[in-house]
């Protein structure tokens, strides 16, 4: 009996971006899908447009050139109504997880719910505390980010950004300042939500440690040529890329050594 040959579903799809401030362009011509369920690492040195490149993919950024499509749709030339559709599948914690210092971590959560949902208080309440023990932070719900470990500030952060059940999670560096052990547990929850939960996730990060436990697809974007310098698997990019660049940034600057070379 034949095996399945079925592809996966492009989840998002980026059709010749290009990326600019002014006449300054960031990146150009990026053409790249994201599949369903896929862990996608944005990667690439400091300045390389990163950051800028997820903010493309949720709106608060307009292309200089191209588009992107959700499920096929064309997100960039959609009006504003629709837009805000698609908006409201997504679920982003931003680099500094920018939870209200005066709010506690469940009123944090609780946001986007009383927002945009009709619930009464006592649902909203039930369904914070759910959220915030998918992170691993039950019985914190009173507690304000000041009183929390950084860690515990990023998973709270991811919290909010599912609040409303997204199809889609983007993640803006959420291992930046964590100590390895902290950053190896948020790696481990990314991991537990995108199985329990069937969610696509982005995620714009340099820290290697992370790239290579969770990610299964990826981007490089190449700051020498202001374009993608490679796509796919990270671990298959370290160690079979034709770009140099990318070789060189996922093992960490160290020289290649070929196994001619490390005979006696």
């Amino acid at each position: 009996m034949a095996e399945s040959s079925e592809k996966p579903t492009a989840k998002i799809s980026v059709r010749d971006l290009t990326m600019a401030y002014g006449s300054f362009v960031v990146m150009k011509d990026l053409n790249f899908d994201i599949n369903e369920k896929d862990i996608f690492v944005i990667m690439g040195g400091s300045g390389c447009g990163k950051s800028t490149l997820l903010r493309h993919l949720i709106g608060l950024r307009e292309p200089a050139k191209g588009e992107v499509f959700y499920d096929g749709e064309n997100f960039t030339a959609t009006d504003p109504e629709k837009r805000g559709n698609f908006i409201h599948r997504f679920g982003v914690m931003y680099q500094s997880g920018a939870l209200w210092s005066s709010l506690t971590l469940a009123e944090n959560v609780a946001l986007p719910i009383e927002e945009n949902t009709d619930l009464n208080a006592k649902a909203v309440r039930d369904l914070v505390s759910y959220k915030l023990a998918l992170v691993g932070l039950s019985g914190y719900e009173d507690y304000y980010p000041s009183q929390v470990s950084g860690g515990m500030n990023k998973r709270a952060g991811i919290a909010r950004a599912m609040a409303l059940d997204p199809d889609i999670l983007f993640l803006d560096e959420p291992g930046a300042g964590l100590d390895p052990l902290s950053s190896r547990r948020l790696d481990d929850l990314i991991l537990r939500l995108r199985d329990s939960l069937g969610s696509t996730v982005v995620i714009v990060t340099h820290e290697l440690a992370s790239i290579f436990t969770v990610a299964n697809n990826s981007i490089f974007l190449d700051t020498r040529t202001r374009t993608q310098g490679a796509l796919g698997d990270p671990s298959s990019l370290r160690d079979h890329s034709e770009n140099p660049a990318v070789r060189l940034f996922l093992r960490r600057g160290e020289p290649e050594t070929s196994t001619e070379e490390s005979k006696p």
